[in-house]
């Protein structure tokens, strides 16, 4: 099997930074290919923040654009998430989800989720 395992989250004043990081790991990936973020507020359903093809091709929610940056490190089997000029409305838990290819077949991975708190 395949696992995700996020990092990164934490406390932050209105207006700071945060980068987030997941690493795929399986010993029997063969390729990865869209790699993402999503997140979900208290109450409010998951919505995808950003994405980014095993091209390196983002794309991003309007809410986020200009202040989030998605990046990946093929080598590593890492998708990153800088957010910038954070809001308390981008307060939510932010769950890694990957495309992966492996051995037994393809499917959607997703990680356990960290907790981003934008808060004075």
């Amino acid at each position: 099997q395949a696992q995700l395992v996020e990092s990164g989250g934490g406390l932050v004043q209105p207006g700071g930074s945060l980068r987030l990081s997941c690493a795929a790991s399986g010993s029997s990936i063969v390729s990865i290919f869209t790699m993402g973020w999503h997140r979900q507020a208290p109450g409010k359903q998951r919505e995808l923040v950003a994405a980014i093809t095993s091209g390196g091709s983002p794309n991003y929610a309007d809410s986020v654009k200009g202040r989030f940056t998605i990046s990946r490190d093929n080598a590593k089997n890492t998708v990153y998430l800088q957010m910038n000029s954070l809001k308390p409305e981008d307060t939510a838990v932010y769950y890694c989800n990957a495309d992966i290819f492996a051995v037994w077949g393809r499917r959607p991975y997703w990680g356990q989720g960290t907790q981003v708190t934008v808060s004075s």
